[in-house]
């Protein structure tokens, strides 16, 4: 599938060189779809006569403006009406050179489920007569991205030409609400969405080339706009773990302040901390059911009673090792208060909230999938 824009004279060759000369290599049904944006130089007209020309040859108009409208376009013409099983993105401007439209497909076939052309691991490349400016802004542009989203697995998250499988894939985006569908930077919310919803993500080299014909349509203004929606999705992305630090420190502030009030009452060490760390379990259980978690919130009584309990269990190691690390550090080192926070927080960050934050998202909310490994067969 590919967008166009006044690309009459790139469409002509591109149509040719993928129908003619890569289309027969490739041991799948292919399908080219172009997506015209009511060009003005022809584009269309020859798209249509291609058409006409080659059964494996598709036109349609895109319905909104802007170059993620096209790929919404396209990519719903193609899961629709052409009952797709994946979609390959690309220029139609031969900066995605068509020979490497196999490798793409060689690796759908043998099982990947998101594969992404890299300019950037071995075997990629960007044009050697690009000036030494351009090739800066986009290797540290895309390594700005790498970044913020912390997703350093892959290597270029800012190429345009991909592949994803339709089932599981793009069928789990809901296409018309992408961010910024005007602009270049839907990409990297399409991206975002695509990495998160394929179980196996493969890169395949890319020899990026210059446009032969006509020049790029990307700008400054668009490269913000990308760096922008970028900077969004990556705090987007750990919400939910700053949500979950705001809760762990609210429970150490109760886990805390009811050792002190506890100890003063005059319990030993180790049954005040005992009763606080309990006091700060019921916290977090609350705030992370109706705020961290909020999308998974448990609302009916049984299910929080049942949920609590298991919350309750997960938490059964911070019950343990919180009152064992403080009564240590009070026997060594003396039972005053500040020997009391050093212990409790030696316990907290070092030990129960790695612990608790993977237990939450594994077994409580569910947030993340098991891994395999404890899969039973």
């Amino acid at each position: 599938m590919m967008p166009a824009w006044n690309e009459v004279e790139n469409i002509k060759s591109m149509v040719e060189v993928l129908t003619q000369d890569e289309f027969p290599k490739i041991g799948a049904d292919m399908q080219l779809l172009i997506v015209d944006n009511h060009s003005t130089d022809g584009t269309a007209e020859a798209a249509e006569d291609a058409s006409k020309k080659y059964n494996n040859v598709h036109i349609i108009q895109q319905k909104n403006s802007g170059l993620g409208w096209a790929y919404v376009s396209g990519m719903q013409y193609a899961i629709d009406e052409l009952k797709a099983d994946a979609i390959l993105e690309m220029d139609a401007d031969f900066q995605h050179p068509p020979r490497f439209v196999k490798p793409m497909v060689e690796a759908y076939l043998s099982g990947a489920e998101y594969v992404i052309g890299s300019r950037y691991i071995e075997g990629g490349s960007v044009p050697k007569e690009w000036a030494a400016s351009r090739k800066a802004i986009s290797f540290f542009g895309n390594l700005f991205i790498r970044t913020v989203l912390l997703n350093f697995k892959i290597h270029d998250l800012t190429t345009g030409f991909r592949l994803s499988k339709v089932r599981g894939v793009l069928d789990k985006i809901e296409l018309v609400k992408l961010r910024d569908l005007d602009k270049f930077a839907y990409k990297v919310d399409l991206l975002y969405q695509s990495l998160k919803n394929s179980k196996k993500t493969v890169e395949v080299p890319l020899e990026f080339a210059s446009r032969t014909k006509d020049k790029s349509k990307f700008n400054w203004k668009e490269m913000v706009a990308t760096f922008k929606l970028a900077i969004i999705l990556g705090i987007k992305d750990k919400q939910r773990f700053i949500k979950f630090g705001v809760v762990g420190f609210t429970g150490f502030l109760v886990n805390y302040l009811g050792l002190e009030f506890l100890k003063r009452m005059g319990l030993t060490t180790y049954w005040a901390t005992l009763f606080a760390t309990e006091m700060s379990i019921i916290s977090n259980f609350i705030l992370n059911n109706i705020w961290t978690f909020k999308d998974k919130t448990i609302t009916s009584v049984k299910d929080v009673i049942m949920q609590f309990a298991k919350f309750n269990l997960s938490s059964l190691f911070a019950v343990i090792v919180q009152p064992l690390v403080v009564n240590g550090a009070t026997t060594l080192f003396g039972d005053t208060s500040l020997i009391r926070l050093a212990g409790l927080l030696f316990a907290l960050f070092l030990v129960v909230v790695p612990y608790n934050y993977i237990v939450y998202n594994l077994f409580i909310w569910r947030t993340w999938k098991i891994p395999k490994f404890f899969k039973r067969d």
